[in-house]
């Protein structure tokens, strides 16, 4: 190594070093300007010998790069979001459901602050930063790695005994004292404040100039560790572990072996959190051991072994304009209230959802009426209740609105149903555009250059009518409109082209069929392979598919009844959309476990949990998460809960180790 090389690496590790110190552990050992003199020197020296260029060096922090287009980028491993509570009851509730399914086993817990930033998710191969992608679905998000590089309680390089491979998450936060700094800077540039801290570190992400980015306070919160061969144990030694890594992990986490110890934990930071240096909205509770984790897996949304406790929602007092209602793409009409602008939680409130016409009875909401407003979790603003006091003498009740507001069809609202609708589903403009709204959605079609606006202008300007005639658009079409140049109109053609490689379970949800989530679409595509089956099907044999309950099942005959709707498909299926499971799916699915109810526990050696459970529903087999007199075989991996080695021998149901199993399904 040369007399420069080794200046520099040296050099490298002190600032690394000084970095940690100053922006995680908040102990500077050297003051700010002999920090920029060492970095400067740095920067020389690696501007004259480029030959030693290394993507984790300190000066990267800088910034400098622009992004003009953020990568869309698959989770390797899927973002959840959290189911919440808002009481002890919530809380032992949840409770009582991981020990119906873990057994009779004593369940820690570790309760952490709910942070209130953008979620982030950081790869590190050999100790190395390599990409950080924002939670965006959950499935995928946008590449923000060259932004995130700018933070500087990001570590560039880990220290320590960190794993080859893995993916951390947390939350990219502004400090209340770096949001409240911006603002006066803002102010004093004669520019309009940011609203509030959560949304500015969120937009921060997405700016195109890293060097704008790398002067705002960012900071980094890390909590979470995911990833094949992570060898830990509990979510509190996840934390250790990270922080001895060299992560900021925040100091405020505590293990609880009872909810009322996390009740305790909950109201003292109730009110400790307003001395906080930054927002938090709640707990969150997650069950302490990950082999436990590992057993009790997800629903479609959440993980079943984590809960965010929110805390009280914030409510402000507001008069009532004046109410309107929206129509959804399925008919559905929503009441919505126009409120006077009011500051609710850091944002500006100007309208929330009333539901439907018993929330309004029920309220007794009119116009004019001053209404107290909070935040649902402190997302949602809703009203709560009506400030009789400041009613008006002359006020009138609330009357429902009899027909449609977009197209003049009499609404009908069926028995049982919570909302009116408009019936009109063919010749309603919002019912229209709603329905391909949803079809280009993310989720769905994920059509790359086409969002709500340029459906809207679509649809309006006469080019579509249905979701159909996407697929007949050209460019030469598309230029002559609003916002539309040559570049902008060849990507949403060729975004549109592109979406027929979409497989067949995201083409069914993009459908729009009610309630036809992407879950019950992933099942229906299992069971049937194709949509020549699947419109074929009877009500009785969807009710006989995993899961799919007989009001599905009625919407699913109902929707393929109707001409106009297999007319759209069969024009789909001729442009080249997926409507069917590919060769290689098709391979990889049998019927061998069909009429068979695994439950799945422990720890295995040649397949991973999550590996093994697919591995039985591509079998036609089903996953239960507690063994009953329905089980067929319980798959006892090493160090699995004795409680369901108990229940399953009481119960007489078969026990199969992993390679019993595995051999069982190769016969």
């Amino acid at each position: 190594m040369t007399d420069i090389q080794k200046k520099i690496t040296s050099l490298r590790e002190e600032l690394r070093e000084h970095n940690y110190k100053y922006y995680v552990l908040d102990q500077p050992t050297i003051s700010d300007f002999e920090f920029d003199m060492k970095l400067k020197e740095l920067q020389k020296l690696e501007e004259e010998h480029p030959e030693f260029y290394d993507a984790a060096s300190p000066t990267i922090r800088v910034g400098g790069a622009v992004t003009k287009n953020f990568e869309t980028v698959v989770h390797e491993h899927r973002m959840y979001s959290l189911d919440n509570s808002y009481s002890k009851q919530d809380l032992e509730d949840w409770e009582k459901r991981i020990q119906r399914i873990l057994g009779d086993v004593d369940v820690e817990f570790t309760c952490e602050l709910k942070y209130d930033g953008a979620s982030i998710s950081l790869t590190y191969e050999d100790g190395k930063l390599v990409r950080a992608v924002t939670r965006g679905d959950g499935f995928q998000g946008d590449d923000v790695t060259t932004n995130i590089k700018t933070i500087k309680s990001v570590p560039l390089q880990l220290k320590g005994d960190y794993p080859p491979k893995f993916d951390i998450r947390g939350e990219i936060i502004l400090t209340l004292e770096g949001f409240a700094k911006m603002n006066a800077e803002r102010i004093e540039a004669g520019e309009d404040p940011y609203m509030n801290p959560r949304n500015t570190a969120s937009g921060s992400l997405k700016l195109q100039d890293s060097a704008l980015v790398a002067q705002r306070p960012l900071e980094c919160l890390l909590y979470s560790i995911v990833g094949n061969n992570v060898e830990i144990s509990t979510q509190f030694e996840v934390l250790e572990k990270a922080r001895s890594w060299g992560f900021k992990v925040p100091t405020v986490a505590k293990l609880c072996k009872t909810t009322d110890e996390v009740m305790k934990f909950v109201d003292e930071w109730e009110v400790k959190r307003h001395d906080l240096p930054y927002e938090t909205d709640g707990v969150v509770i997650k069950v302490n051991t990950i082999r436990y984790q590992d057993e009790l897996g997800y629903t479609a949304k959440s993980p079943r072994w984590a809960m965010a406790y929110k805390f009280k929602a914030e409510q402000v007092s507001t008069v009532l304009n004046e109410i309107t209602y929206q129509v959804g793409r399925t008919g559905a009409i929503t009441p919505v209230a126009n409120l006077e602008p009011v500051l609710l939680a850091g944002t500006t409130v100007k309208r929330a959802s009333l539901h439907n016409a018993d929330q309004i009875e029920k309220l007794d909401v009119r116009e004019g009426d001053t209404v107290f407003v909070e935040k649902g979790g402190e997302i949602i603003p809703k009203i709560i209740s009506v400030d009789f006091t400041k009613r008006e003498a002359n006020s009138e009740r609330t009357q429902y609105i009899e027909r449609c507001p977009e197209c003049g069809t009499e609404l009908i609202r069926k028995e049982g149903e919570a909302q009116h609708f408009c019936p009109n589903d063919s010749g309603c403009p919002p019912q229209i555009t709603g329905r391909i709204q949803h079809f280009i959605s993310r989720k769905a079609m994920d059509i790359e250059g086409m969002g709500s606006e340029t459906v809207e202008l679509l649809f309006k300007e006469g080019l579509i009518a249905n979701y159909a005639d996407l697929y007949t658009l050209t460019k030469e079409q598309v230029m002559p409109l609003e916002r539309m140049a040559e570049k902008s109109a060849e990507n949403l053609v060729n975004g549109v082209t592109a979406s027929k490689n979409i497989p067949f379970e995201r083409v069914l949800f993009a459908l729009g069929i009610r309630y036809v989530g992407e879950t019950v679409a992933k099942k229906l595509v299992k069971a049937y392979k194709n949509i020549d089956a699947l419109m074929a099907a009877s009500e009785e044999e969807l009710v006989a598919v995993d899961e799919i309950g007989q009001r599905i099942a009625q919407s699913v005959v109902v929707f393929f009844a109707e001409a106009s709707n297999v007319e759209l498909v069969e024009r789909l299926k001729s442009y080249g959309l997926q409507f069917s499971l590919s060769e290689e799916q098709l391979e990889n699915q049998t019927d061998k476990l069909k009429g068979q109810t695994f439950v799945v526990s422990g720890v295995f050696e040649s397949i991973s949990r999550n590996d093994l459970k697919k591995l039985i529903e591509d079998n036609g087999g089903k996953v239960a998460s507690s063994v009953s007199s329905k089980t067929s075989f319980l798959v006892a991996g090493e160090n699995m809960g004795p409680s369901k080695r108990t229940k399953a021998e009481n119960l007489g149901v078969p026990i199969v180790s992993e390679q019993e199993f595995l051999e069982k399904l190769s016969i």
